[in-house]
């Protein structure tokens, strides 16, 4: 077992690069140099916990890292952190979305401000990852929405505004339900052991309730986290917020923050709350294959590149809803890998974007035709990304839509059948998608757009190399994430799932 001081490092140091930002904000790129140097120091630590958790894995059924202590016994607070294979390569890929957000998002505007706001999501979110307690999970999960806002209030597009507005009245209204949720847990088990009011996670899991109980504290917290997904018929938020948001506020919307929700609703929703999943399982994996073809759908007509991400996100946490709940370990297990895949290839469907919006002051389809001749290195990037992103075999994404679609074959066999349409339909609205922007003559301000530099190049290898590398090898990450998934399972086994 390891010490905690590292999850406690990981979640501090990002608030002080944010401190000694501010403080150097008057030198002319100081606080970018120390959010940058930040950030590095940060990826390098979440992989000395990879590298540490390890050797752990032999008993890897078991959380590492924990930590405990409690802050406010009278309110039930706790300062309760612990660590498992299902939010290890979590916290590494917050981790790596921030330096991805910093290198290819960086925006020169009130810098100090905007660098600091990227820092402290990085903090909260890692926080909510690695929070062993309900109460500590949900204030880091609420703290993550006042960066997110002022990151796209400030520094987004023209309707900026609206989107931040939309976005924080969605997330804050989902996250009441998941407050009084929590609230009515925690006292529940207060009264059948009499003891402190607690909201420790070993301490919840364990606590008796009936089945209507279940269900309805089940949909409390599944709304606040179909919401942050986000979950059809709960995204519309999410379109405008992507699209409107800097480049790296989008990535760190799509690549991230909606992976705090489909972990939420494994660990919290599906973890807690056994009893409910026979009754509240054929509604999810319903919205969830709606939520693949209607994301398909809307991605083939929409006519800017951001929009499509945001409706091609919306179809891929489809696949990791139908994961989640479908009642298969292999399904389970796949579903954590896309949440890390997904993250990675949106992250690098957003850079590219950003790099063609450099240089084209627009992300809409209509005004981009024929890049791939002045910009062939451009074009094999975004080709590489969006193969990915279909799920070509080979790639990252075909390994954990593939576990997900077998796993729920074995269990809900005609869900897993329409959801198979999804995979069809991304090939069909990202191909169509690619022949729009890079076929074809370019003509005036396309033609003289200019190709990926050697920076942009190497902003973005780290995303290429992932891609092929867990498409080709992912049982270094597949032996970590499935004893944690197990252990989850046997807790819930009784209500249904599989093996």
């Amino acid at each position: 077992m390891h010490s905690s001081l590292w999850l406690s490092a990981l979640i501090v140091l990002p608030l002080v690069g944010a401190g000694l930002a501010a403080l150097v904000r008057r030198r002319d790129g100081a606080a970018y140099a120390v959010a940058l140097v930040t950030s590095i120091v940060e990826l390098g630590l979440t992989l000395v916990v990879v590298g540490l958790y390890n050797n752990h894995v032999a008993g890897a059924q078991t959380f590492d890292f924990v930590g405990r202590w409690v802050v406010a016994a009278p309110f039930g607070l706790a300062y309760d952190v612990a660590l498992d294979g299902i939010s290890l390569f979590l916290v590494v890929l917050a981790a790596l979305v921030l330096v991805l957000s910093l290198l290819g998002g960086r925006d020169r505007r009130r810098e100090a401000s905007f660098v600091g706001w990227l820092l402290a999501l990085t903090s909260f979110t890692i926080g909510s990852f690695v929070a062993h307690d309900l109460l500590e999970f949900f204030i880091f999960f609420e703290l993550t929405l006042v960066p997110s806002y002022f990151i796209i209030a400030q520094w987004g597009g023209r309707e900026r505004s609206r989107a931040a507005l939309k976005f924080f009245v969605y997330t804050f209204a989902g996250s009441a339900f998941l407050f009084a949720g929590l609230l009515y847990l925690g006292f529940l088990h207060q009264h059948q052991t009499g003891g402190p009011l607690t909201f420790a996670y070993g301490a919840l899991a364990a606590t008796s309730m009936s089945t209507g109980t279940a269900v309805w504290l089940f949909s409390a917290f599944a709304i606040a986290f179909a919401v942050k997904s986000p979950i059809w018929p709960l995204h519309t938020w999410s379109p405008l917020a992507y699209a409107e948001a800097p480049t790296a506020g989008s990535i760190e919307l799509s690549g991230l923050l909606a992976k705090l929700g489909s972990y939420g609703l494994l660990r919290f929703a599906v973890g807690l709350f056994p009893l409910a999943l026979a009754s509240m399982r054929p509604v999810l994996l319903t919205l969830a294959v709606i939520g693949i073809i209607y994301g398909s759908a809307l991605a083939a007509v929409t006519p800017d590149l951001k929009r499509l991400v945001a409706y091609s996100s919306l179809a891929q946490m489809g696949f990791i809803t139908l994961g989640v709940v479908t009642g298969s370990q292999i399904a389970m297990v796949g579903a954590v890998l896309l949440m890390f895949n997904h993250g990675v290839i949106t992250a690098g469907f957003f850079l590219i974007i950003g790099f063609v919006e450099r240089r084209r002051a627009s992300a809409t389809i209509a005004d981009l035709r024929g890049l791939q001749g002045p910009a062939p290195i451009l074009a094999a990037l975004f080709t590489v990304v969006m193969l990915a992103s279909i799920g070509l075999p080979g790639l990252s994404g075909f390994v954990s839509e593939y576990l997900i679609l077998i796993g729920t074959f074995a269990t809900h066999t005609w869900w897993a059948v329409v959801a198979t349409l999804g995979v069809v339909l991304a090939a069909l609205y990202l191909l169509w998608a690619y022949q729009r922007v890079f076929h074809g003559v370019a003509t005036d301000e396309n033609a003289a757009i200019t190709d990926a530099s050697h920076p942009e190049r190497w902003i973005i290898a780290p995303v290429v190399v992932l891609i092929v590398v867990l498409g080709v090898f992912p049982k270094p990450v597949l032996d970590r994430i499935t004893p944690s998934v197990q252990q989850l399972i046997e807790h819930v086994a009784p209500s249904g799932v599989t093996k």
